[in-house]
């Protein structure tokens, strides 16, 4: 039976394409809650698959360079900075301070120039907050340490400050609008179940981008042609695995079997709930979603929306049948309109 949310077909893609005696479909599993955010991955990615240098500037987000996934980045390592939240900062001197400024004298020594700067070191009076941090000493930001955060002083301990990394890629949809609306033939799915594009056959309409429900494809300035994670169809094909995947120091991504990698996936999400992690979730791995589910899916430490990734995908094309039908009916009414018109005329 097709989706609900579907154009056509059933739920496994490949055989869906075409393909007899396909083998298993082969996706990935990223584990955010061991992504270190080192970018082997985006490095390795574009050696590999000789993608264009770009993302030499950081964006002032965090450690992000890159942003999003582009056709120039076709893994995009995610940096989610959570300070600690309202409510949980030094509480402020009892009324406003009124004389000199708090360690005034020793921030004038420890700030001490051999040249006159023209400042005064230190805090001008009025400003309890600042002055209630400065009294407080060093505060620790989160910054990371020789162990796992909570590892060491339990997860009681833990700093309300945190990283969250994603390495986010191409979704290999099961229902994948992209190439339910590709004119040319240039996306295709392949034998293990994901989508490539065929960049000598497309011819840069642009018609997959709008029709990706999470803006993963994008044409290359220049160059006019659309461009994204093939899951490194040429390494699978002969056995080996993705070049992101045997890069990552972690095994924060994971390739294999779909079927097995949600098992796994669910394991972990089971693990970290024990260990007092309850925010844990999967994104992307449900069959039952608006994609059919994904051949690369995830692990969370917190909503999608956090990561930039949409709460409740659904397939663009879904509603293509039904436009068509009315257009259809549409049609015919003006049609019948006009011979009415006519006749009535003539009579």
């Amino acid at each position: 039976m097709p989706d609900a949310n579907s154009l056509y077909g059933p739920l496994d893609p490949a055989p869906d394409a075409g393909w007899t005696d396909a083998p298993p479909r082969m996706g990935f599993f990223t584990d955010t809650s061991v992504c270190i955010g080192c970018k082997a991955c985006e490095v390795a990615c574009k050696e590999w698959n000789g993608v264009p240098a770009s993302g030499f500037d950081l964006l002032g987000m965090s450690y992000d360079n890159t942003g999003a996934l582009t056709a120039n980045s076709w893994r995009h390592v995610a940096f989610v900075e959570q300070p600690r939240p309202a409510g949980h900062r030094t509480p402020p001197f009892a009324g406003t301070p009124t004389g000199t400024t708090v360690s005034g004298a020793s921030a004038a020594v420890a700030a001490g120039s051999g040249q006159d700067t023209g400042t005064d070191p230190g805090l001008p009076p009025g400003e309890p907050t600042s002055a209630a941090r400065m009294a407080a000493g060093p505060q620790f930001l989160g910054m990371p340490g020789a162990a796992p955060p909570g590892r060491a002083t339990g997860a009681a301990e833990r700093t309300d400050f945190r990283w969250l990394m994603m390495s986010d890629v191409c979704k290999h949809c099961t229902q994948a609008a992209c190439l339910d609306v590709c004119p040319t033939g240039s996306l295709f799915r392949t034998e293990f179940g994901t989508v490539v594009v065929q960049e000598d056959i497309c011819n840069g309409c642009g018609y997959c981008i709008p029709a990706c429900p999470y803006g993963v494809i994008d044409q290359r300035r220049g160059d006019g042609r659309a461009w994204k994670c093939t899951l490194c169809y040429d390494r699978i094909g002969v056995g080996n695995t993705p070049a992101c995947a045997q890069a990552c120091p972690t095994e924060s991504i994971q390739y294999g079997r779909v079927d097995e990698l949600r098992e796994r996936a669910a394991a972990r999400v089971a693990t970290l709930h024990e260990r007092g992690v309850p925010e844990a979730r999967l994104y992307g791995h449900d069959p039952g979603d608006g994609v059919g589910g994904n051949g690369a899916f995830f692990l969370l430490l917190d909503e999608p929306e956090v990561y930039g990734l949409p709460p409740d995908p659904v397939v663009t094309t879904r509603d293509l049948p039904r436009m068509w039908k009315r257009a259809g009916l549409a049609a015919l009414a003006m049609a019948a309109a006009a011979v009415a018109a006519f006749v009535g005329g003539a009579s």
